[in-house]
């Protein structure tokens, strides 16, 4: 075989491309014949396809991440050293605040209680991804916010949580487009942040099908890490426990470098080997931020500040408010807010009361500094 000559030397424009293309075509002729030839080869032989497939795996960013302490014992990875122990696992899951939705404290055929709110004054794009919220999780219900004193989320949290709700979804927005997501888990929290993005409402895909009443199946996949798992567990309890399957459809929260993909679709049977999906609606993307631990707090937000006192000769002392005057001014702003949200006489009798914290701890909060490499992920 003749050497190649490299076009980059032929000074000739035209006779320069004519041998760069030539040369292109042989190449491409010579993987052809290969592939060709080993594809006869590997139809006799399966164990050698199986062989090649296992062996030429590509590293992504993915299947190379940073080493975590707080990886989760899998099938995949079932040996390693940094894999949390079993009986361990067992034992927080056991005293995670989601245990009871998973005890069956509740009735399991009755969906959770969601109330779906948004910030004061939202605009219109946030109304509609609202009612698209409405629709996925089967026992949610959207009471619009008010502003004005008496209307922080930490009161309205506390509000809710005395009236049944297990749940809590807040939209915030940003120039008139929803941005973000606070998802409240009540009574007694924790209380996480999501940063929300590439939303398109169910009547933006092309194609879809319409969604029915019927309760959902659920797959939550890729979570790997303590995080991870329980942020999946959270979701989980939005929806019932025990789905109707008659309805074919499913939620799928699939996990990919720490971004949340929501997809909604129906499935259908074509033949006993293949199944078809047909997309429902709505889809959007999500990003963890942080995680709190309790409800929001409220930290006296619209109160009228102090007059201003000038004494002589007097040496001035600071007298903290007591308890009861504090707890009487939150049982007035409670008050006031019941008329507002709750929207007529009929509502249920008010649960235990849920009081709003006055501050919150951070059980994971998002940084820069967190992410040393491309390849570090945290769920």
């Amino acid at each position: 075989m003749a050497p190649l000559i490299q076009p980059s030397l032929i000074k000739n424009k035209v006779k320069r491309q004519e041998v760069a293309n030539k040369q292109k075509k042989a190449k491409g002729q010579q993987k052809l014949q290969e592939r060709l030839a080993r594809a006869k080869q590997e139809a006799n032989d399966p164990v050698a396809k199986k062989k090649r497939l296992a062996e030429n795996v590509p590293k992504t960013l993915d299947n190379t991440r940073e080493h975590d302490p707080s990886m989760l014992p899998s099938s995949k990875q079932p040996n390693r050293s940094s894999a949390v122990r079993i009986e361990e696992l067992n034992a927080d899951l056991a005293s995670d605040p989601f245990a009871p939705y998973f005890n069956f404290a509740d009735d399991p055929h009755i969906p959770p209680k969601v109330l779906i709110t948004t910030s004061p004054k939202a605009s219109r794009a946030t109304y509609d991804f609202c009612d698209e919220l409405v629709g996925v999780f089967p026992g949610a219900e959207y009471i619009r916010r008010k502003k004005g004193k008496g209307f922080e989320v930490g009161r309205i949290a506390g509000w809710a949580a005395g009236r049944g709700y297990k749940h809590m979804l807040v939209v915030n927005e940003d120039m008139k487009k929803p941005n973000a997501i606070t998802f409240i888990y009540l009574p007694n929290g924790p209380t996480a942040y999501f940063k929300l993005s590439s939303v398109e409402l169910t009547k933006h895909i092309f194609g879809h099908a319409r969604a029915t009443p019927h309760n959902p199946e659920l797959v939550l996949n890729n979570f790997a890490t303590s995080l991870g798992h329980a942020v999946g567990r959270m979701f989980q309890t939005l929806f019932p426990p025990l789905p109707e399957f008659q309805g074919r459809q499913v939620v799928t929260l699939h996990n990919q470098r720490d971004f949340l993909f929501f997809r909604r679709h129906r499935y259908a049977f074509r033949s006993p080997e293949k199944v078809a999906l047909q997309e429902i609606g709505p889809r959007f993307t999500l990003k963890l931020r942080w995680v709190k631990k309790g409800l929001p707090e409220v930290r006296n937000f619209g109160a009228t500040p102090d007059a201003l006192e000038i004494t002589t000769g007097i040496t001035e002392e600071f007298s903290p408010p007591t308890e009861e005057t504090a707890e009487g001014d939150e049982d007035a702003d409670e008050d006031n807010g019941d008329d507002d949200m709750g929207g007529s006489g009929g509502e249920p009798q008010p649960l235990a009361k849920t009081d709003p914290a006055k501050d919150s701890e951070y059980l994971w909060r998002w940084k820069p500094e967190l992410e040393t490499s491309r390849r570090t992920f945290f769920l």
